[in-house]
């Protein structure tokens, strides 16, 4: 097409295209040129795609899984030859059971959850002693295997709610309400999470279990709130008021009991070793004795009558100076002699007065 030189002749073009009239048709091979740099663009424009670090890229060439790749730049074919998936692995994923997290309050207010009819019904569970009981469970997990996760089930999301459900209302299930409502809450999240990553993973000790294949891990299932029913609450408050007081009771006798017995234990091994140091005593006095009573029968065989003699005189020293009254005898004698009061009390008869004769 010609450029005009001169401004009229542009300004009766312009009218030209006014009334409808054309002012010149680009050729076939303009066009086709346009084209190819349209579609070069868009080609250079698909050929390269970024990972993000808290994931990987699952990459299918004609709808298989033709590689997974890690965070960082990567290329591929264009035209959508190659289509990229790309699934959050560094994520910890959770999916909440009996509430759900209320997104408009702000994180940090005292209100955060929101209970529904859908979560009422979730959380609604029969306790192995026919006990209902509303639970509340968290569970974390994280994707182990992309390619598993996107295109093993339709749906992951659900199917793992369906299976973190169906445990815990047969762990829930097995055990008495007493004990989900108290000191069973560790042991049923520890329960669960073992049952569904077996589910959800395969049995390890068995390599041709593989379970779901879905591709998720597990990590953690945190038990929130577990309570009785409104309607049922009063109820269970009393049942539970009764328990303690009973466990009240038993640690009080647990406690006499642990004072009284120690102490009567050690009163008895008391006397039992009173017993013991007197009955070694009397008998080390009886060896004792035996023992002096034998060496004196020796040396009083040796000389019986000097012997005789001298344990008649350790007799009469021993025994003297504890008697206050002495009495002489005559054989021969038809009355008793006069004996002098050595103690100084005056004798029956005796002249009281002066110098005492």
């Amino acid at each position: 097409m010609k450029i005009p030189d001169d401004f009229s002749e542009w300004e009766r073009r312009l009218r030209s295209v006014g009334k409808g009239r054309s002012i010149g048709k680009p050729s076939g091979r303009l066009i086709l040129t346009a084209i190819a740099l349209l579609v070069a663009l868009i080609g250079v424009l698909s050929a390269y795609y970024t990972v993000a670090p808290e994931g990987k890229a699952v990459v299918t060439r004609f709808g298989a899984v033709h590689a997974v790749q890690e965070p960082g730049l990567h290329f591929k074919l264009p035209f959508g030859i190659d289509v990229v998936h790309f699934v959050p692995t560094e994520r910890v994923l959770k999916e909440e059971f009996g509430f759900r997290t209320d997104p408009e309050i702000r994180p940090g207010s005292a209100n955060r959850y929101a209970r529904g009819r859908v979560g009422q019904d979730e959380a609604l569970m029969l306790t192995g002693d026919l006990n209902v009981i509303n639970v509340e469970w968290v569970v974390q997990y994280q994707i182990a295997e992309p390619e598993d996760y996107l295109f093993q089930v339709n749906d992951p999301t659900q199917t793992i709610r369906d299976v973190s459900e169906s445990v815990m209302r047969r762990v829930v299930g097995n055990r008495i309400g007493s004990d989900v409502l108290t000191v069973g809450r560790p042991a049923i999240a520890a329960a669960v999470k073992e049952e569904m990553n077996r589910i959800l993973r395969g049995d390890p000790a068995d390599p041709a279990d593989r379970g779901y294949r879905i591709g998720v891990k597990v990590t953690a299932v945190e038990m929130q709130d577990v309570t009785p029913p409104d309607v049922v609450a009063p109820a269970f408050n009393e049942v539970n008021e009764a328990r303690q007081q009973k466990e009240r009771a038993v640690n009080l006798a647990e406690k006499e009991r642990n004072q009284v017995l120690p102490r009567a234990k050690g009163e008895a091994e008391q006397v039992v070793s009173e017993a013991e140091a007197y009955a070694t005593e009397r008998v080390n006095a009886a060896r004792g004795e035996t023992a002096r009573f034998v060496a004196l029968l020796e040396e009083y065989r040796k000389a019986e009558e000097i012997t005789r003699q001298r344990l008649f005189l350790e007799m009469v020293d021993a025994v003297l100076p504890r008697i206050r009254s002495l009495y002489v005898m005559d054989s021969n004698g038809t009355s008793p002699l006069p004996l002098l009061n050595l103690d100084g009390s005056a004798l029956p008869g005796a002249r009281q007065g002066g110098d005492g004769r």
